[in-house]
Order: C-alpha cells, then sequence, then structure tokens
C-alpha cells in the first residue's frame, strides 16, 4: 500500500500574475499519486523582527504549523537580482526561528523556478540551497532550471511543451522518492 504524503508548495512571488504560479499549478497537475499538494501563504507574514518572537503573530504560527505538518516541501520561486526574493527569504527566516522548532530541519526540499532570463533562475536557486542546507534541510540533487519560453503554460493551467513536462515530471518523481525514503 503506498502512502500519500502532503507537500507543501511554496511559490516565492507575490505577484498575481507570477510566473512562478503558474508554474506550480502545472506542477500540481502532472502525475504525482503519492504527493498531495498544499498550497502555503507567504505574502502575508510580517518582516522577520525577533522582537516579535515573545508573541508571534497569527500569520507566522499559521505558516510555521501548515509547513510542520507537511512531509515535504517544493519551492517554486523567481530570482531577483541573482538571488532569492524577499518574500520566500522572509518565509525562511520566520520558519528557522528560533532553533529548537526549526521547521526545515530534516524536510526534503525540491527547488524549481522559472524566470525570462537566459539562465532562468539557476544562480537564485543556488542561493537558496545553500540557505536550505545550512537550516537542516535535506535539499534533492539535481536542477531544475526552467526558461520561461511562451506558451510554458497553457490556458488549462497544464504544461504547453511535451519535452518541458517529461523534464519536470521526472524531477517530480524523484522528488516523491526522496519523500517515500524519508518521511
Amino acid at each position: 500500500m503506498t502512502s500519500t504524503y502532503p507537500i507543501a508548495l511554496v511559490v516565492g512571488s507575490n505577484r498575481r500574475e507570477s510566473l512562478n504560479r503558474k508554474l506550480a499549478k502545472a506542477i500540481t497537475r502532472l502525475d504525482a499519486p503519492t504527493l498531495r499538494f498544499q498550497d502555503i501563504r507567504i505574502d502575508d507574514l510580517p518582516m522577520y523582527n525577533g522582537d516579535l518572537e515573545a508573541a508571534r503573530p497569527a500569520e507566522v504560527n499559521r505558516f510555521t504549523d501548515e509547513v510542520r505538518a507537511c512531509s515535504g516541501v517544493l519551492i517554486v520561486m523567481p530570482e531577483h537580482n541573482r538571488s532569492l526574493p524577499a518574500v520566500l527569504k522572509n518565509a525562511i527566516d520566520w520558519g528557522s526561528k528560533p532553533a529548537d522548532r526549526n521547521v526545515w530541519r530534516d524536510k526534503p526540499v525540491a527547488i524549481t523556478g522559472t524566470s525570462p532570463g537566459a539562465i532562468g533562475t539557476a544562480v537564485g536557486q543556488q542561493h537558496l540551497r545553500q540557505i536550505m542546507g545550512i537550516l537542516g534541510a535535506t535539499v534533492m540533487g539535481g536542477e531544475a532550471y526552467i526558461g520561461n519560453k511562451p506558451q510554458l503554460v497553457d490556458e488549462q493551467g497544464s504544461f504547453a511543451d511535451d519535452t518541458t513536462r517529461a523534464f519536470v515530471q521526472a524531477y517530480l518523481d524523484r522528488f516523491a522518492t526522496l519523500v517515500g525514503k524519508l518521511a
């Protein structure tokens, strides 16, 4: 009997028409029978401030509780100035504090993303891998930089290109295997 694992889907963009939100939606439409994606909101989190630790805002508690309850995390991110977006870094900071309640520790994490640039989100993803590794996450090996070509995602929210669909499906399959091993 195969288990189904809840996966925190964290989109590192707060744009309404985010390319990465569309990518995330297309990923969740792929065949992943052992993964159940849960969209985790990060755009409502206040900027991290240690002064707020004593009485954490409700949005922070909701965020950390939702991530903690999941068996793994899929982060879909744009790249801002060759790094990760501030909204995503802020969420990571909240999730890592206090150190004894770090929600990222031992959590399987897969990272992907798209941007209009020629190298996609390659540099930002490398930066994020470094941060998540320091926080004790088990970051899946391999790279998933997706160039944002016209019609990456169709109007129905699925991958428009068979080659991209197959590439992302293989990446998702590897993530499902990792989650199953570590759950």
